[in-house]
């Protein structure tokens, strides 16, 4: 459409004022601009948060996992955590897989 606009129509008429085509940019970047603002800013900033909440837990924390596993970290490694659930049973899960911590919520004595 710029191409088309710059190019093909050719130059103004003699008394005719030439049309700016930054003019038709205008509404394309001001989409841009707000899809920016209320869409890719705020995701990454979430993913940020969600990133330094999964490197900060540690053993004794209650957490769940993206599936609604419930469980009690009981030890952690670089990429994975091994979470008690209940029965004494052991899961060994991705860190990537943790969803929420869920210590202050249920368990407001074993909070930090």
């Amino acid at each position: 459409m710029l191409f088309n606009t710059l190019f093909l129509m050719g130059p103004p008429a003699q008394g005719e004022a030439a049309a700016n085509p930054l003019v038709a940019l205008l509404p394309w970047v001001l989409i841009f601009v707000v899809i920016y603002f209320f869409m890719i800013r705020p995701q990454n900033k979430k993913a940020k948060e969600q990133k330094a909440f999964r490197e900060s837990i540690g053993k004794g924390d209650r957490i769940v996992t993206i599936g609604g596993v419930h469980g009690k970290i009981v030890e952690t490694e670089e990429t994975t955590v091994i979470i008690e659930v209940e029965g004494q049973n052991r899961l060994k899960i991705e860190r990537s897989a943790i969803s929420a911590e869920n210590t202050a919520v249920a368990y407001p004595a074993a909070k930090k």
